[in-house]
């Protein structure tokens, strides 16, 4: 099995979304360019830094490689198609999160976390760029200045898939009981910055 291939078997999620939209074998060539697309991403751009690759090749590659892919075979549907998928998935992730949210003590924790996570995950060897401020306690506030997701996806003539990665925090993060988050504007949708504000409102 290929790298592309198994990649592939884990977004179920969106195959499942085009059978549902597409009739007929469509979806069987979607899937079929799908993977000849990624091997092609994978053959040009080659090793990127482990930090950065935990990013696009498990994520940003294969999304533009199904999408790019699914404009070819239902160009009126695709953008649809993988923001329906997309943001049904990050909703179910959010409801889990939620459900650990209720434990008691469990918001302090989340939010002491993120600040960790969020320099590992999102940091420059992850290909992003940040300010990290300082905040009062039960907050967390963090710009990102520079995305990976923006720049490879413009770099594969797919730049709108950027904004769905974007309401992906806005389905996961923006229910949580006792917490807040916020955001005003992102680098996909013309934004100098992605502002991300977490902050803890129940106590």
């Amino acid at each position: 099995m290929t790298k592309a291939e198994k990649i592939l078997e884990s977004k179920t999620f969106l195959k499942n979304e085009i059978e549902k939209e597409i009739p007929g074998n469509k979806t069987a060539r979607v899937w079929q360019k799908s993977k000849e697309k990624l091997d092609t991403i994978f053959t040009s751009y080659g090793e990127l830094p482990k930090g950065i690759a935990a990013h696009t090749d498990s994520f940003i590659f294969p999304s533009a490689a199904i999408y790019l892919s699914l404009k070819e075979e239902a160009p009126d549907k695709a953008f649809e198609i993988m923001k329906n998928s997309m943001k049904e998935k990050s909703m179910k992730t959010g409801e889990s999160l939620a459900k650990m949210t209720r434990i008691p003590g469990f918001k302090k924790f989340f939010l002491k976390m993120w600040d960790s996570v969020s320099r590992k995950m999102f940091g420059e060897t992850a290909g992003f760029k940040n300010v990290f401020y300082d905040c009062p306690k039960g907050e967390f506030r963090m710009d990102i200045t520079q995305c990976p997701y923006n720049k490879y996806l413009t770099e594969l003539g797919c730049p709108e898939l950027t904004q769905l990665f974007c309401n992906n925090d806005i389905y996961t993060y923006g229910n949580l009981p006792g917490l807040k988050f916020t955001r005003t504007k992102t680098l996909g949708t013309g934004g100098d910055c992605c502002d991300f504000k977490m902050e803890i409102i129940n106590k």
